[in-house]
Formats: structure tokens, C-alpha cells, sequence
């Protein structure tokens, strides 16, 4: 029997390799790793999304890149990864909001949400001729309570009280680890936010670049901060 080099098993998404791992899948997640850093946070009072946009030219106009996509009223999502992935899953989502929404007269649940991404998701991983998404979601919302979820490439499904996706996911949520607390509010939590984006690499964290959405307890509905609302948050 001729050996058979790793390469052979990168080829189709639908081909395990000896150890069991789908290299395709791993690929998308490294596409993951390598986007701008975005934070999910569940707060005493409500949910909020912390995104850095990476604008690479002074020649780009910062409104043009968008970060944090709401899905309903109460329910909102950042990526990081291929943001044009993103733009589908988020196009996906809104769809089975407002048919949930017409069939049951009731807003659908963040977590409902949640789990249609990561079936479509995982369906990516299973079919030749396609390739996975490569993005991760961060889905946050108010139903019952705050709730954050984080929606991987893979189509893995995992709740959080505090999570980071992209680039510096292991520095942020090391931060979260010794930081975090569960009566924690809104705005100390954009404040912990903000410092656990400073720690994940020198990057200079202004207005333009940085996007910040919250939903409350009481209103239930996101709300995208004005760049004067976050330059507070940043002072």
C-alpha cells in the first residue's frame, strides 16, 4: 500500500484524515483567527457587541465597513473572518426571524436564532463541492434574559457569559477570566470591553473604528452607539 501525504486529505470537505480531522473546516477556522477581534458580553442589565474595524487605507471611508449586524429588534451579531460570509449568515437569519415572527405572532429567541447558523453552518462541512463558512459568529439578545452565543465555522454551538472571536480571542477572554463578574452593568462591561481589546495587540482604538451595540433588559431592542457615545466609552 502506498503512503498516503497529508495533502490528499485537504482536497474535499466530505474526506476524514486518519486522526479524524476535516482540514477544510480547520482552514476556515484559521481564516477565524486571523480577523479583527470582536467581543460579546451578557451583563446584569442587558448584552452588548464590542467590534474593531481594520481599516487598512486612510483612503477608506470608515462607515463603509460594518461590523456588528442587527438581526430583529432584540437580537444582533458581529464576525470575524470573511465579513462577506458573515453578510449571508446574517441575511439567513433575518429571513427566519420575520417567519417566525408572521407564523407564531412572537419574536423568535436569540438561542433559535442561534442554532439555524449553525445548522446551515454545519451543513457547509458535509457536502462536496462547497466549502465552509468562513466566519465566526458572536448572536446576542434579550428574550427571556441576555443571552450571547458564540456560532463557529464548524457549526459548534456554544453559550457565554462573556467570549472574543478573531485575532486576539486568547488575550481577551484570559482578560474576561480574571475580570468578569455576573452583576457586571452595561457600561462597565463596554468599559471591560474596551480594555480587553487594548490588551489583544497595538492598535489604536478610536470613534471611527470601533463599533459598540447594546440591548437592554428593560427596552429589548439593540441600539448601535454614536461615535460621540463612544469616544466617552473610550475617555
Amino acid at each position: 500500500m502506498y503512503p498516503v501525504s497529508p495533502q490528499a486529505y485537504d482536497r474535499a470537505i466530505t474526506v476524514f484524515s486518519p486522526d479524524g480531522r476535516l482540514f477544510q473546516v480547520e482552514y476556515a477556522k484559521e481564516a477565524v483567527r486571523r480577523g479583527a477581534t470582536a467581543i460579546g458580553m451578557v451583563c446584569a442589565d442587558g448584552v452588548i457587541l464590542v467590534a474593531y474595524k481594520n481599516s487598512a487605507s486612510n483612503l477608506l471611508v470608515p462607515e463603509s465597513i460594518k461590523k456588528v449586524f442587527e438581526i430583529d429588534n432584540h437580537i444582533s451579531a458581529t464576525a470575524s473572518g470573511l465579513i462577506a460570509d458573515a453578510r449571508r449568515l446574517v441575511d439567513v437569519a433575518r429571513l427566519e426571524a420575520q417567519r417566525h415572527n408572521i407564523a407564531y405572532a412572537e419574536p423568535i429567541t436569540v438561542e433559535a436564532i442561534a442554532k439555524e447558523l449553525c445548522d446551515l453552518m454545519q451543513v457547509y462541512t458535509q457536502y462536496g463541492g462547497i466549502r465552509p463558512f468562513g466566519v465566526s459568529l458572536l448572536v446576542a439578545g434579550v428574550d427571556d434574559k441576555p443571552k450571547l452565543f458564540e456560532a463557529e465555522p464548524s457549526g459548534a454551538l456554544t453559550g457565554y457569559k462573556a467570549c472574543a472571536i478573531g485575532s486576539g480571542k486568547k488575550e481577551a477572554e484570559e482578560f474576561f477570566e480574571k475580570e468578569y463578574k455576573d452583576s457586571i452593568t452595561i457600561d462597565a462591561g463596554i468599559g471591560l470591553s474596551i480594555k480587553a481589546m487594548k490588551k489583544t495587540g497595538d492598535i489604536a482604538l478610536t470613534p471611527t473604528n470601533l463599533e459598540i451595540s447594546i440591548c437592554t433588559t428593560k427596552d429589548r431592542k439593540f441600539e448601535l452607539l454614536t461615535p460621540k457615545d463612544v469616544e466617552k466609552h473610550l475617555k
